[in-house]
């Protein structure tokens, strides 16, 4: 008999409908309950492509006997985090207060009053290796509540505090100076991992934001060497392109094998950027392939980009992506070069990951390396593919627009442009309310969830990405109806920064205020970022204060854990820096807009084409006829020029 979650639209939440466990979602329904019959409530939070989110449902949601001492004792609420994210970063902060770590899935255990009391992650069916099973969790749980109610209430109050977030910040008066940018980068060098690039040990996070920020300063080596190490592991789809969501080892090898929407759209613009310094052709590359993967597998019909692809096919972890060395040279039938194809890819018959190969990037670039990957892709698509997340998010949509965007308009690919369009017009049609106010999540249909400030603020970003690559000004009147409605809803007059949900958003029991990026961009850094360049597209010095509102919350923490910062130092480091204001007016504005996108140039804005409700453009007109670039700093601009070698010299 279904439980509680059969009319959701997660597909999290969907994969559980049928558990016998008495799973509600998060709502009034389940917190009245649990109010009303002074039931503690359990809360699991997870997502689709989560490997141990499986494995746990697997060994005990699935389990009568278990479910049925879950019902008895508990209020049972089921939580999609991506959904969510308001839900779920409050109780993973309780988590790693507790425990000093926290993951998924995450089982929480709250009073009716919303407040945690004690939180998890994995837990086994039967104890092992001093983890106890989740049986004698649930029992422990249940005695606390039975026998020492007073206790938990107290240190329930304790906890409260720090559930705040950032919102218990307050914004330094001391003058934001570069010294704390210079300070970001040396403690990233005292993380990097010389031999194999990224930050710390395992596992590794891809860095994106982090390395965005070290080239903003210059600092090309490590990045540059970290891109390469990433993009040569497991951790890099070989064959179809894309990223996984991490890797386990300290070598990029062996990954957990999901692949999710946000990794791609971050990692692909970190890669377009790399190429951009370095003009290294792999950096190329891989965006194009990470972007192509994107349209290829993750485009919906509809409209908009899918969420993510699973870790697990058939119920195994990474079974779709590795390979047997007899595999690979069936795939490899009638190659003359099937031997070394299968050399280049590291398979052995030892393997690399369980008796099986993860492949892996070898030496240069075979001339008929494109043929081996499309064979092999055919090959390996005629498997049982891992399971797709199909709901669209507002903010993950937001970031691949972004992506797809700048790519381009840099690469000049016009494909990646009208997709970013499209996805746009998508998620302006479809995610939002009679009201005109922005939603959360789409699926079969069906828009739902007031969205958070990382929705507005990465569309924000998004819509203006998408200006300055198509010069269409409705995305410019869109991007700044967005920031002056994030403004309203979101921001916090009288310590700076915005919280995470808006101000008419259902009361939790805290309201946050995230500056650190874990692992996408935090909203605060997303918005201050967007703000910024908006300030310089409009000569609007409300943008800039809202932005600078954030900074000033920065403190010491960008020195102290820059690699948590990376989003926000990047907005810092542009508001410190003399941004370029260009202008481009005339008919045929090609040849200078290759050179404005010729080269990375994190501190220019552009806007060009139609002067229709772009500031910048007001007032600049072409020279005698021929098409002109203003070059300008806070709208004080200097002579026009009407030649590109003119353009790039002054951007130089």
């Amino acid at each position: 008999m279904p439980n509680h979650l059969a009319d959701e639209t997660s597909p999290y939440l969907l994969q559980h409908k049928d558990n016998p466990v008495d799973w509600y979602p998060w709502g009034e329904q389940a917190l009245a309950r649990a109010r009303e019959e002074d039931r503690p409530i359990l809360l699991s939070i997870g997502y689709s492509a989560c490997h141990w989110c499986h494995v746990m449902e697997r060994e005990s949601f699935e389990d009568p006997e278990t479910a049925r001492l879950m019902n008895e004792l508990f209020v049972c609420i089921k939580l999609d985090r991506e959904e969510r994210p308001d839900i779920d970063s409050i109780y993973m902060e309780a988590c790693q207060a507790m425990t000093g770590s926290g993951g998924w899935p995450l089982n929480a255990f709250l009073t009716p009053e919303q407040v945690p009391f004690y939180a998890g992650t994995y837990f086994p069916p039967q104890s092992r290796m001093g983890m106890p099973s989740w049986r004698e969790v649930l029992g422990a749980v249940a005695q606390a509540w039975r026998d020492k109610r007073d206790e938990i209430r107290a240190g329930g109050s304790r906890i409260a505090e720090r559930l705040q977030g950032g919102a218990k910040l307050r914004p330094s008066n001391e003058p934001l100076q570069p010294q704390l940018l210079d300070a970001a980068v040396e403690g990233l060098r005292s993380q990097y991992d010389a031999a194999n690039g990224g930050f710390g040990s395992a596992p590794k996070f891809p860095p994106a934001s982090a390395l965005e920020f070290l080239l903003r300063r210059g600092e090309v080596d490590i990045a540059a060497h970290t891109l390469r190490a990433m993009a040569s592991g497991g951790m890099y789809d070989q064959i179809g392109g894309g990223f996984a969501r991490y890797s386990v080892d300290p070598y990029w090898l062996v990954p957990h094998f999901e692949k999710m929407l946000y990794d791609n759209a971050l990692l692909a613009r970190a890669y377009l950027h790399g190429w951009q310094v370095t003009g290294d052709p792999l950096f190329r590359r891989v965006a194009e392939e990470t972007l192509d993967w994107a349209l290829r597998e993750m485009r919906a019909p509809e409209g908009g980009f899918f969420s993510a692809l699973d870790a697990d096919s058939e119920g195994v972890e990474g079974k779709f992506y590795v390979w047997s060395v007899d595999e690979l040279r069936a795939a490899l039938a009638d190659e003359p070069d099937a031997d070394e194809a299968i050399a280049w890819f590291g398979a052995t018959d030892r393997g690399n990951f369980e008796g099986a190969n993860i492949p892996v990037r070898g030496p240069g670039t075979p001339e008929r390396l494109e043929e081996w990957r499309r064979r092999v892709y055919e090959v390996r698509s005629q498997r049982v593919w891992p399971s797709l997340d199909d709901k669209r998010l507002t903010s993950w949509n937001a970031l691949m627009i972004s992506a797809l965007a700048e790519a381009g308009a840099v690469l000049e690919r016009a494909d990646y442009l009208d997709a970013a369009r499209r996805a746009a017009d998508f998620v302006l049609g479809s995610l939002r309310d009679e009201q005109g106010r922005l939603l959360r999540t789409w699926k079969d249909g069906r828009a739902r969830l007031n969205a958070y400030l990382e929705d507005h603020a990465y569309l924000l970003e998004a819509l203006l990405t998408l200006y300055e690559s198509s010069f269409e000004p409705c995305w410019f009147a869109d991007a700044r109806a967005l920031a002056d409605t994030t403004i309203e809803r979101f921001g916090d007059e009288q310590n700076g920064g915005f919280f995470e949900t808006s101000s008419d958003h259902e009361r939790l029991v805290a309201r946050r205020k995230d500056l650190e990026d874990h692992p996408i961009p935090s909203g605060n850094a997303s918005a201050a970022y967007g703000l910024l360049r908006l300030a310089a597209l409009s000569g609007d010095h409300r943008y800039e204060d809202g932005a600078v509102g954030v900074l000033r919350l920065l403190h010491e923490l960008g020195a102290q854990q820059p690699q948590a910062f990376g989003h926000l130092l990047q907005a810092l480091d542009f508001h410190l820096s003399q941004v370029q204001e260009v202008a481009l007016v005339g008919d045929d504005l090609h040849p200078f807009e290759r050179v404005v996108r010729g080269a990375f140039r994190p501190h220019l804005v552009v806007a060009g084409g139609a002067p229709d409700g772009v500031p910048l453009l007001q007032d600049r007109t072409p020279v005698d006829g021929r098409p002109a670039a203003y070059v300008c700093e806070r709208f004080a601009c200097q002579a026009p020029v009407t030649e590109p070698q003119e353009l790039e010299r002054l951007l130089s």
